[in-house]
């Protein structure tokens, strides 16, 4: 069964974290369906001052590029989403430019899978910047245009909060849920607006850079990031004032949507295990 995919022309997403990966993919979908895509990201071919590793493949121009391949507008921006002055900048500028954002998606994301004496205090504090500060400047610098849009959404790519521990990558994975817990407490503050607010998460592990760099698993275990950019467009298809306050899972989302075979989404034959979910709920398991 085919997944009946929203009609996003007119619509406008600021995502962050777009030059590679399930950021990517999400803004590349999302353009499928007409929507137009504000790409942010540090990677830039006006200068990446803000990139670490200059041999990182993927800008926030060549995204853009590829949305505007799809028909839709495009504007790419290279911001800190550390930095409150520029992650304001940066709402503006989408806001000035397209006149009307209406969904906002915290992707953007630090991994160090490194119990707690083996990580560095700055790489700590990188993960916790990024992602936990990220989510809450970047959403916190759109909510009063929200508030004034019909159908408007905050999302972010975190798991569900469901664990009080993390033995061996207790920093990374607290600042995810840390995304989720952000979100899911605008969900409650925000609610008189009807602004959907949500956190996604994939079940199994998904194919990307850090997936291949930190070695979880093989490509037996991963799936393509079409399932989480295809979970981001089913909850798009949804009215925000009723469908806000849930941390989802992929799998279980598309198949409340009415999917019964995951298969297109596998790097190989099989059924990839829930390494991603058990992460954060390490008593994790498929509903029979």
């Amino acid at each position: 069964m085919s997944l009946d995919r929203p009609d996003l022309t007119g619509s406008t997403a600021f995502i962050t974290g777009t030059t590679r990966g399930i950021g990517k993919q999400i803004a590349l979908d999302l353009a499928e369906q007409g929507c137009n895509i504000v790409s942010t990201g540090k990677t830039s071919e006006e200068g990446d001052e803000y990139s670490e590793d200059k041999e990182i493949e993927g800008t926030i121009e060549q995204t853009a590029r590829e949305v505007e391949q799809r028909g839709p507008e495009a504007l790419s921006i290279q911001v800190d989403v550390r930095d409150e002055d520029a992650v304001d900048a940066a709402a503006q500028e989408a806001i000035d430019h397209f006149g009307e954002v209406d969904i906002v998606i915290n992707n953007a994301s630090a991994i160090q899978l490194y119990a707690v004496e083996d990580l560095p205090p700055k790489r700590f504090d990188l993960m916790t910047d990024v992602n936990v500060r990220g989510t809450y400047l970047t959403a916190r610098a759109f909510i009063d245009h929200l508030k004034t849009v019909d159908d408007a959404w905050i999302l972010a790519n975190a798991p569900p909060v469901s664990i009080d521990r993390k033995p061996g990558s207790a920093p990374y994975t607290w600042s995810k849920l840390g995304m989720s817990f952000i979100t899911l407490s605008l969900a409650d503050e925000l609610d008189e607006y009807d602004i959907g607010c949500n956190s996604f998460w994939p079940v199994t592990a998904i194919d990307t850079r850090a997936t291949r760099y930190f070695g979880l698993g093989t490509e037996d275990d991963w799936r393509s990031p079409d399932i989480v950019s295809d979970t981001v467009l089913e909850i798009l298809s949804r009215d925000p004032a009723e469908f806000t306050g849930n941390a989802v899972y992929d799998e279980e989302l598309l198949r409340e949507a009415g999917l019964d075979d995951f298969s297109a989404y596998n790097l190989t034959p099989g059924d990839p295990a829930p390494m991603s979910a058990q992460m954060a709920d390490p008593e994790y398991s498929r509903s029979e």
